[in-house]
């Protein structure tokens, strides 16, 4: 009988504590699968939903970013020229602020307004009824897409008429509300559970607060040419106009995960230890048990003429079985239970509807495979000193005796 045959009878002979050890190993591999899941869903999750508008790079004034860093002024020139460039497929401004919406006879609500230039058939968002903006000719009252929580507040179909009031920022005084009609139901990849979010254009927005409209932008979409990539576009970019900043998704995401994304990736790496630890406890501790219950019987086969190698063997294999088994059982636990705590911290205010924190990968599941595989040998040091070091005559005296 070889190593392994002789490794699955010993654990069939005790299958109440092999049942036990399985489950122990399947519960902490589900935890260890998660946390693996965890140290890089936001950062790929995040990736994906940049990427999915078909936008690859983000130019903004400074390298602040979009969100609490200057406008860029002069956005239309700006982006004519960004587009104008042979790496560059299309540039699209947007300028963001807060607002106020109120239907007619309604409470006004504070809401998200977005404001862009509706020439492309690229944009940060996807229509689910009605029309987009590129879609409808300009009209005297302004068109409006808004999100499905945002026409719901405001019990507002297609078609009606909503006032809006911009908030401007500081030193610039808003206009009177704006009237716009809404044209389409959007959805907006970042918005939140309960975000009110809508799109108009942005020369419209810009009006909203100045009688001249000034020309700013928050950042401009870019879209780099097919064939070039977006590296060779940014280098583009920056050649010419080196008075802005312009990123790829991929930088944009390596930076938010250094400074925003290092929490999850910290609490990852402690709850990852801490698992295989007890892991590996687990391990040691049945093993070590299972030796000293059998140590007559390895003592019987030794002096047959097993070798040191041959039981020790025989205690790898066992340590094996059990992290194999235990570690297959453990990832469909570990599936249904990553979506349970997505679930839950999804809840967090101001977390994107469409952020995921546990998001699959194919290295998450190698990582899994190999430090399973490590804790299994590991654990498995101390009972194999056991065996391969135990003094044979000694321990059948004593068996006999006892």
């Amino acid at each position: 009988m070889n190593a392994f045959a002789f490794a699955a009878r010993s654990l069939i002979r005790q299958p109440g504590r092999s049942a036990l050890g399985i489950l122990g190993i399947a519960a902490v591999g589900a935890l260890l699968f998660d946390m693996l899941l965890l140290s890089r869903g936001l950062v790929v999750s995040f990736r994906d939903l940049l990427d999915r508008d078909g936008f690859d790079i983000r130019v903004t004034a400074t390298d602040a970013g979009p969100i609490g860093g200057p406008r860029l002024p002069h956005a239309s020139p700006i982006a004519a020229e960004v587009a104008a460039l042979p790496e560059v497929a299309d540039a699209v401004p947007i300028l963001m602020s807060d607002a106020e919406a109120s239907h007619p006879g309604g409470p006004p609500v504070a809401i998200s307004l977005l404001g862009i230039d509706a020439r492309s058939g690229r944009h940060p968002w996807t229509i689910s009824s009605g029309h987009d903006l590129e879609d409808v000719a300009a009209g005297t009252s302004g068109e409006l897409l808004v999100n499905q929580a945002l026409a719901a507040s405001l019990t507002a179909a297609l078609g009606d008429e909503i006032a809006i009031r911009v908030r401007c920022g500081p030193g610039r005084a808003p206009l009177p509300p704006s009237t716009f009609r809404v044209v389409g139901v959007a959805e907006f990849p970042f918005d939140d559970a309960v975000q009110l979010s809508g799109v108009v254009r942005r020369a419209r927005m810009a009006g909203a607060c100045d009688a001249d409209g000034r020309d700013e932008a928050d950042m401009i979409l870019v879209s780099s040419r097919q064939g070039g990539g977006p590296d060779a576009a940014v280098s583009a970019i920056r050649r010419r106009r080196p008075d802005v900043h312009a990123a790829t998704n991929e930088q944009i995401v390596a930076r938010l995960a250094v400074s925003r994304f290092t929490y999850f990736r910290q609490i990852s790496t402690v709850l990852s230890t801490i698992t295989l630890l007890f892991g590996f406890l687990l391990i040691t501790v049945l093993l070590t048990v299972s030796v000293n219950q059998r140590l007559g019987e390895i003592a019987a086969v030794r002096a047959l003429g097993f070798s040191r190698a041959r039981v020790a063997a025989d205690v790898l294999w066992q340590s094996a079985l059990l992290v194999g088994i235990g570690g297959l059982l453990a990832l469909p636990v570990g599936v249904v239970l990553s979506i349970w705590l997505d679930a839950i911290l999804k809840t967090m205010p101001g977390i994107p509807i469409a952020l995921h924190f546990f998001v699959f990968e194919p290295r998450s599941l190698l990582l899994h495979a190999v430090l399973l595989a490590v804790t299994a040998v590991l654990a498995a040091a101390y009972p194999i000193a056991l065996v391969t070091t135990l003094p044979i005559a000694t321990t059948l005296r004593n068996e006999v005796v006892s």
